[in-house]
C-alpha cells in the first residue's frame, strides 16, 4: 500500500522493521476505540468556522454565539466543564427550542461525555437533538456534519459515509467531512480510499484531528514509529483548554509505546493522561495494561475492577476474567466471562466482531462465534473483523477458511501481535497437515 507523497502511507525502512521485530513485546492492547474518539478529536476547532453568528431576530436559523466546549470562552472539556456545557445548552433549548446552534453544541458535548463514560445513551440523546434540528431544516449543514459523528459512534458506517459525502459535496474545503468519510471507510475495510481521505484532510487543515488519523493509518500499515510521531504531534497541537482530548492523545501515545515494548514510556504517558483528565478510561486501563506487562497481576486486577465500576464494558470484564484464569481462580474467571457476555448484548445486535473474538479465544460458544463473525464480515472487511473470522473458523476446525481470512487480515502490513499470532497458529496447523499428507504419500 505504499504511495509516494502520501503522509498516511509513509513507510519505514527494512532495517527499522528488523530492528523493531527484535524488540521486546508487551501484551497486545486491544484495538483502538477509534470510532467515537477519532471524530471527536479536534471537534472544538472544526466547529468554529461553521457555526454562523447571526442576529437573534433572524427567523431562518437561530444559532448560538457561544464557542464550542474546549475553546476559550467556553467550559473546558474537563468532567465538570462537560457537565456545565450540557446543562447550559439543555437550559437554552428549553427556553428556545429553535436555537439550533445550542442543539449542535449540545450534541458535541454529549459525544465527548459518551467517550469518557462509555454510555451509549448519551450518543442516542445527541442523535435525537440533531434529528430535531434536521426535521425542521433538513439542509442544516452544521447538524448534518455532526450527524456523521453520531452514525460513526453507532457503528452505522455506511450511513456515516453517505452523510460525509453529502456534506463534502456541499463544502469541499471543510476538512471535517474527509475525516468522517475516512473513519467510515477504515471501519468498512476500504483502506486505500480511507487513507486518501485522511491525506486530503491533512492537506486542507493540518492539525490535531488530522494527525491522529495519520497516526492510525500508519499503525494499520505496521509503521509504529511513524504512528508515534504523528500522535505526539496531535497532542502537541491540542489546546490546554481541551484536557479530555489531551488525555486521549497521551493514552494513545502510551498504547504505541506499549506495543513497542517501551514500558517506562508507556507508563509515563498513561500517568500524564490521568493527570490531565482524572479517571479517563483510556488512561486508567492503560496503567492496568502496563502492570500486566510487568507481571503485576494483582495490581492490574485492582485497577480494572475499579474502572469496571465506572465504565462496565466487554473489554474490561474479559481482561478481569483472563487475570483470574491465569491465577487459577476459575470460578471468578467464569463470573467475569459471563458478565462480558451480558455486556456484549445479543448476538444479533453485534456490529463488530469483538464479541466473536472474545468467544473464540476462550473456547466459548464457538458456533455462535462463527455466526457473529460471519454476519459482521458480510457487512465490513476491516482487518480486525477478518482476524476474528479467521480465529473463529480455526477454533471450529475450518482451517482452510481460517487461512483465507487470516491472509486478508494481514493485507495492510499490520504488526498487531494478536493478528500475527493467530495467523502463525493457522499457518502452523495448515503446514502440519500438508507435511502429514506428504509423509503418507511417500509411504505408499
Amino acid at each position: 500500500m505504499a504511495e509516494t507523497g502520501s503522509i498516511t502511507r509513509a513507510s519505514i525502512s527494512a532495517e527499522a522493521r528488523l530492528a523493531e521485530a527484535g524488540a521486546p513485546r508487551a501484551l497486545t492492547p486491544t484495538r483502538f476505540e477509534w470510532i467515537v474518539v477519532s471524530i471527536l478529536v479536534g471537534t472544538v476547532v472544526a466547529l468554529i468556522p461553521h457555526l454562523r453568528w447571526r442576529d437573534a431576530k433572524a427567523p431562518a436559523e437561530v444559532l448560538s454565539i457561544a464557542p464550542p466546549v474546549g475553546m476559550p470562552g467556553a467550559p473546558p472539556t474537563s468532567a465538570d466543564g462537560l457537565r456545565q456545557r450540557i446543562s447550559d445548552m439543555e437550559k437554552r433549548l428549553r427556553e428556545r427550542p429553535d436555537d439550533t446552534g445550542a442543539a449542535v453544541l449540545l450534541a458535541d458535548a454529549l459525544l465527548h461525555q459518551a467517550r469518557v463514560t462509555s454510555d451509549g445513551r448519551l450518543t442516542a440523546r445527541a442523535g435525537e437533538v440533531l434529528k430535531s434540528v434536521l426535521n425542521a431544516n433538513p439542509a442544516h449543514y452544521d447538524a448534518l456534519r455532526m450527524l456523521g459523528a453520531i452514525y460513526l459512534s453507532q457503528h452505522r458506517f455506511r450511513d456515516a459515509l453517505e452523510v460525509g459525502r453529502r456534506t463534502r459535496d456541499l463544502r469541499p474545503k471543510d476538512a471535517w467531512n474527509y475525516g468522517v468519510m475516512g473513519d467510515a471507510l477504515i471501519e468498512l475495510g476500504e483502506y486505500d480510499k480511507a487513507f486518501d481521505a485522511f491525506d486530503t484532510m491533512a492537506t486542507i487543515r493540518p492539525g490535531a484531528a488530522a494527525y491522529a488519523r495519520v497516526a492510525y493509518a500508519r499503525e494499520l500499515q505496521g509503521n509504529l514509529k511513524g504512528a508515534l510521531q504523528a500522535m505526539q504531534m496531535a497532542g502537541e497541537a491540542t489546546t490546554a483548554h481541551d484536557p479530555e482530548a489531551q488525555a486521549w492523545y497521551a493514552a494513545q501515545v502510551g498504547d504505541l509505546h506499549l506495543r513497542m515494548g517501551q514500558l517506562e514510556d508507556a507508563d509515563r504517558e498513561y500517568r500524564r493522561a490521568a493527570f490531565m483528565f482524572p479517571n479517563h478510561p483510556f488512561a486508567v486501563i492503560g496503567q492496568g495494561k502496563v502492570k500486566v506487562a510487568r507481571g503485576d497481576r494483582q495490581g492490574a486486577l485492582a485497577i480494572y475492577l475499579d474502572q469496571l465500576n465506572r465504565t462496565p464494558t466487554l473489554d474490561l470484564a474479559a481482561r478481569i476474567g483472563d487475570l483470574y484464569a491465569e491465577g487459577g481462580t476459575s470460578a471468578e474467571a467464569e463470573r467475569y466471562y459471563r458478565l462480558a457476555e451480558d455486556l456484549a448484548g445479543p448476538s444479533i445486535a453485534q456490529t463488530e466482531a469483538n464479541f466473536a473474538l472474545f468467544l473464540a479465544e476462550r473456547g466459548r460458544k464457538l458456533p455462535e462465534a462463527v455466526k457473529i463473525a460471519e454476519a459482521v464480515a458480510a457487512l465490513r472487511h476491516d482487518i480486525f473483523t477478518e482476524d476474528a473470522l479467521a480465529w473463529s473458523y480455526y477454533k471450529t476446525g475450518r482451517v482452510d477458511e481460517a487461512f483465507a481470512a487470516s491472509q486478508r487480515a494481514l493485507r495492510t502490513g499490520t504488526r498487531d501481535e494478536r493478528i500475527l499470532a493467530h495467523a502463525a497458529a493457522i499457518r502452523s496447523v495448515l503446514g502440519s497437515r500438508i507435511s502429514a499428507l506428504d509423509v503418507r504419500i511417500s509411504e505408499r
